[in-house]
């Protein structure tokens, strides 16, 4: 992976636009704009974690406008930004699924029951999150914040 996020993206684009697919090369530009903006404000290049973080916030952003736009019954913006989670998500590490998501949360109850000589409850629920979250960051491995939360408190209940 010697190849930056942001020469990727470059790349897709310039591919995009010889295509004349609009709505990739329009989703392509916003997600230069969004990882050059938040280099201008670091004043320094973005690391690959950062950028990745960046582009999770773009996806969770969609999901809220997609939901917005379907209770507001205009199912064509809703499509459009659903077109556009898809190009994000070509460029973030596969999204884990629940099962998987549940053997990791086991693992890491399992781990910290160990250090502290019993199961963590109900009442560390935090706790437990961000040790999640971060043997899912330091594996690479990306999975939405909510999803998370939902499997970590059913592993305490």
């Amino acid at each position: 992976m010697s190849e930056t996020l942001e020469a990727r993206v470059k790349q897709q684009t310039i591919t995009a636009m010889k295509a004349r697919d609009s709505e990739r090369t329009t989703t392509l530009r916003l997600i230069t704009t969004a990882l050059k903006n938040r280099a201008i404000e670091k004043r320094e290049e973005l690391p690959e974690a950062e950028s990745q973080q960046i582009l999770a916030t773009m996806i969770k952003q969609r999901r809220d406008s997609i939901e917005q736009f379907t209770k507001g019954g205009r199912p064509e913006l809703a499509e459009k930004e659903a077109v556009e989670i898809a190009v994000i998500e070509e460029f973030l590490p596969k999204a884990l699924s629940t099962e998987e998501l549940s053997l990791i949360v086991g693992q890491v109850v399992a781990q910290i029951a160990e250090g502290a000589g019993q199961k963590p409850g109900p009442k560390e629920v935090g706790t437990v999150i961000k040790a999640v979250q971060a043997k899912l960051a330091a594996d690479g491995l990306r999975a939405e914040g909510r999803l998370v939360s939902e499997a970590v408190k059913a592993a305490l209940a």
